[in-house]
């Protein structure tokens, strides 16, 4: 294969491509690509760790992992997501490499597609999800595996680790753009206000309905239908959603007419589907038509590296002035976020409020920070003193827990994975008020 035949092979491709040797030497270049990077690229002598990284060597000698040499292990496609130096400033891409084999069976080079991935950064970006940890980056390829296609989404984590962000860049980053983007919070509705809610009713079809209503599946056509918690989906009405995801039709409440739905649906929850599936709480049926693709929001303590920089960024959305000492930063990294980003951002409030110079000292983080890390540091295996028994970890942690935390009873009963009975007996034998 000549490089006039791999120069209109690339020239077809409408992202950013390249086409590379063996030795990383870019042969080849489409438009959308120089278009990407402010750099001159010389064919047949720039390389593409120094053009998209500004690298004097390559990825894998810096320290991240390269996917020609993934590609070159496996002899199959390897993707990865980077951070490039793109004409808007630093940017995460996901690139995809193929080998390119000749009709020898000879390998010729590689073929580099580039995904700009517009919703995230690593760095300080309002309305982005920021980061830059393995956990975060594995999550952002997947996210842009699935915004590509058509295909139902499910994710799935803690609370507070940013579900409805992550809906917000599934649809962004889709085909559905420019169509409404529609969420429908689960938690609390009857069987009653789900279907109505989802489905519209005519004037009169039960007490109440005075004026005809359109559903929500009517206002997001074209669009995607973003379901928050559908754990808690009634049973009786998992099996009509059931049917429009299978039909792609359905029934305003008091109406004869079938009207044509046209949505693409995410789903997210915190809780387990497959175990609210084996005990019989969830449609086994409806779990796999939601989950096509399932996505896993990980948790903070997952992502430890991206702790600083999240409360650096949380600052700058709060308009602080205000900065976070290094001894502060140390003792969030040690805590473990049951509330995840969303109780980070809480006590990054809280530090704001309390701080009485530009600088945040730990003094100023809630009690329940430093004290779970110092209750870390007694019960680790070290022999030190002050060990704590495990009825007063229980309970200095159940009250932290109680303080903090922004759901019901029940959530967190099941966040830590007991039933609402058991907590309220411990929280009742330790008088502490329930949330």
């Amino acid at each position: 294969m000549n490089i006039s035949i791999i120069q209109g092979m690339i020239d077809a491709i409408d992202k950013p491509a390249i086409f590379i040797n063996q030795d990383y030497v870019i042969e080849a270049v489409n438009k959308p690509y120089r278009d990407t990077y402010p750099v001159t690229i010389k064919l047949g002598f720039s390389t593409c760790y120094q053009v998209s990284h500004r690298n004097s060597k390559p990825c894998d000698l810096c320290g991240e992992n390269c996917p020609m040499e993934q590609a070159k292990e496996t002899g199959k496609t390897a993707s990865v997501v980077h951070v490039h130096a793109t004409n808007e400033g630093q940017s995460y891409c996901d690139i995809r490499m193929k080998p390119i084999i000749d009709g020898e069976g000879e390998l010729l080079g590689y073929l580099e597609i580039l995904d700009k991935l517009a919703y995230a950064s690593n760095t300080s970006s309002e309305g982005k999800m920021v980061g830059e940890s393995d956990a975060f980056k594995a999550m952002l390829s997947k996210i842009n595996r699935a915004a590509n296609s058509n295909i139902s989404v499910l994710l799935h984590g803690e609370t507070g680790t940013g579900k409805e962000l992550v809906s917000h860049a599934l649809h962004s980053s889709s085909h559905r753009a420019e169509k409404p983007f529609v969420v429908i919070e689960c938690t609390g509705l009857t069987d009653a206000l789900f279907e109505s809610e989802l489905f519209g009713h005519e004037k009169g079809a039960f007490t109440g309905a005075v004026n005809k209503k359109k559903g929500l599946i009517e206002t997001v056509e074209g669009g995607t239908l973003f379901l928050d918690e559908v754990g808690d989906i009634p049973l009786a009405m998992q099996v009509k959603l059931l049917r429009l995801l299978e039909t792609q039709t359905y029934r305003p409440v008091g109406s004869i007419a079938i009207k044509k739905a046209n949505f693409r649906l995410i789903c997210a929850s915190h809780k387990d589907l497959l175990e609210l599936v084996n005990a019989g709480k969830f449609r086994h049926d409806l779990y796999y038509r939601i989950a096509g693709l399932s996505i896993h929001l990980p948790p903070l303590r997952e992502r430890n590296n991206d702790i600083v920089l999240l409360a650096k960024h949380i600052l700058n959305t709060l308009g602080s002035d205000k900065t976070l000492s290094q001894p502060t930063l140390a003792a969030l990294k040690k805590y473990t976020f049951p509330g995840n980003i969303r109780e980070l951002r809480n006590i990054v409030e809280q530090a704001i409020l309390m701080a009485d110079d530009r600088i945040i000292g730990p003094s100023d983080l809630p009690e329940y920070v430093c004290a779970s890390t110092q209750q870390t540091a007694h019960l680790s295996p070290q022999g030190e003193k002050g060990i704590m028994t495990l009825a007063e970890v229980e309970a200095h942690y159940l009250k932290d827990k109680v303080d903090v935390y922004t759901g019901n009873t029940g959530d967190l009963a099941d966040a830590l994975g007991i039933s609402v009975r058991t907590l309220y007996r411990k929280l009742q034998a330790l008088k502490i008020n329930a949330p």
